[in-house]
């Protein structure tokens, strides 16, 4: 017989939708902003800062990163995000989901600035500290992604809780296009202000000296968001499913979550003393029985999603200059660079990004996670293949614009589909003690394959020929084929999607089985 859920847990799943949850998702969700912001703004600057430190004016084309610089700056956040999601992950379900939170957030403002402070001007001094700072960036950021969705599932009620823990995470396609915006605005006025001829023109005048403190600015502008959220991140309670089935609360639980239902709850304290949830750990037999499947379906979704979405966005820029969408870096100086490149990423993440998200949080307690996941998976591997077969096509002058339109839809996809549901899946499968930690898992899972993205892209898509390959990096496989590469990795994202659980329209309790008492489960079976 399935145990009986506690009151307190009842009413957070019958609650009508009230202004906590608005206000929650405020305050989970601006920190995901200032995730997608100090993440992803770092492919934006990062031409700017190979010019501004390893322009050669003898050699015929600007200064670019080298390739272990570029590898190095590009991926050291994602090492730290990695780390974090495993770290805090553990330890919201050890200290409790709020314990943790602001710590995450203080990280993420301070190693912001810090990273825009970078030391020196000198290219060993600058890289270093930048490097140092994102990882460090990185760790906080990692330590968002299970305790903002883990809040945001254990607050929410069971009918719209897709579309609350999707609209958390739908604050990354804001905090990608506030980065593009940002660049956008700080390149222009800067342009505007420092007017300089091409590289071609006057290698040594186009870099404009300016340009140092550009980068600096863009990348400290992430740390604002987040610290205007500080202060109500600190006064959210603690989650009702953290205090009265790990803590084992109730009471505390009935009354924290009164004040914030604005309603009388009255709960047994006598079920304090007894059994309100299972003891068994992550890596016991029950575990592996209930949800090794689960845990499986979530860390290699993500993985293979995250292979592809990283490599997508952090290269954006060399995909649009290996296209001919941005013209050749000699063509320009450093300002217009930068501005070509930040007004790119702004139209992709206005068509494509943005909306792909939103479409999730619409539709996701309507269709559901598993046809979501699924569809978004299938999409992107139809678009990569219609990108990747006729590639010679898309090169052509006159036809780069369907090639970003094309690229625009997988990113559609990729929101409007398994980067959003991968991220909610594992804060409902699992039972309350472990959510967090599993999610961090997952998550850190996808992380090891944004690694795997972002360097293997990094060198994969190099041409063949020393003019078709930036300086320094060794023979890749060409654009073409690293596209027909990420095709397969969506598709096998595709079958494991067919392993993820649908949660749609249960309480957490129901879909994690915590509501069921031992044995129980094998009985329902029979």
């Amino acid at each position: 017989m399935a145990r009986q859920q506690l009151a307190v847990l009842d009413k957070l799943d019958k609650a009508k939708t009230q202004g906590y949850h608005f206000l929650a998702i405020v305050i989970a969700g601006m920190g995901f902003f200032t995730d997608a912001y100090d993440l992803f703004v770092i492919s934006i600057v990062a031409k700017l800062i190979g010019r501004l430190y390893y322009t050669d004016p003898s050699y015929k084309n600007p200064g670019t990163l080298p390739p272990n610089v570029s590898a190095a700056v590009t991926g050291v956040a994602l090492c730290g995000t990695l780390s974090g999601q495993l770290f805090f992950g553990w330890l919201g379900d050890k200290l409790g989901r709020k314990s943790v939170y602001g710590f995450t957030l203080i990280m993420m403002v301070i190693c912001s600035i810090a990273s825009g402070l970078s030391f020196s001007h000198q290219p060993k001094g600058v890289i270093t500290t930048l490097c140092f700072f994102r990882f460090w960036l990185g760790f906080g950021v990692g330590g968002d992604y299970p305790l903002s969705a883990t809040i945001m599932s254990e607050y929410a009620n069971k009918k719209t809780r897709g579309s609350f823990i999707a609209a958390v995470f739908a604050m990354q396609g804001f905090g990608i296009l506030f980065a593009a915006l940002v660049s956008l605005a700080v390149s222009a006025g800067f342009k505007s202000k420092f007017p300089a001829p091409s590289y071609n023109e006057d290698p040594v005048r186009s870099t404009q000296s300016q340009g140092d403190y550009v980068w600096r600015i863009i990348l400290m502008f992430g740390s604002v968001p987040a610290a205007l959220t500080y202060y109500w991140r600190m006064r959210m309670p603690e989650t009702a499913r953290y205090t009265a089935l790990i803590a084992r609360n109730t009471k505390q639980a009935a009354s924290d979550m009164s004040k914030v239902l604005q309603e009388d709850i009255e709960e047994d304290v006598n079920r304090e003393q007894n059994d309100v949830g299972d003891q068994w750990g992550l890596f016991s037999p029950q575990f592996a029985k209930r949800h090794g499947v689960h845990l499986l379906a979530t860390t290699t979704t993500w993985f293979f999603l995250d292979i592809a979405f990283y490599s997508q966005n952090l290269f954006q820029k060399d995909i649009f200059s290996k296209v001919g969408w941005i013209p050749k870096a000699g063509t320009m100086n450093a300002m217009e660079e930068l501005f070509r490149i930040a007004r790119g990423q702004t139209y992709i993440a206005l068509c494509g990004t943005v909306p792909g998200y939103w479409f999730t949080v619409a539709f996701i307690d309507i269709i559901g996670r598993f046809w979501i996941q699924l569809m978004g998976f299938i999409m992107m591997t139809i678009f990569m293949l219609a990108l990747a077969i006729p590639y010679n096509h898309w090169i052509q002058p006159g036809n780069h614009t369907g090639f970003v339109v094309m690229y625009g839809l997988t990113f559609f996809f990729a929101n409007f589909g398994p980067n959003s549901t991968t991220f909610i899946v594992p804060a409902e499968v699992f039972p309350a003690r472990l959510r967090s930690t599993c999610h961090g898992i997952s998550a850190a899972s996808g992380k090891a394959g944004a690694i795997i993205g972002a360097f293997g892209f990094l060198y994969a898509s190099q041409g063949k020929t020393p003019e078709t390959r930036d300086r320094g990096y060794p023979k890749g496989i060409g654009l073409r084929n690293s596209l027909f590469v990420l095709a397969s990795t969506n598709l096998i994202g595709t079958v494991m999607s067919l392993f993820v659980p649908e949660a749609m329209g249960k309480s957490l309790e129901e879909v994690s089985k915590e509501n069921l008492e031992e044995g129980e489960e094998n009985k329902t079976h029979v």
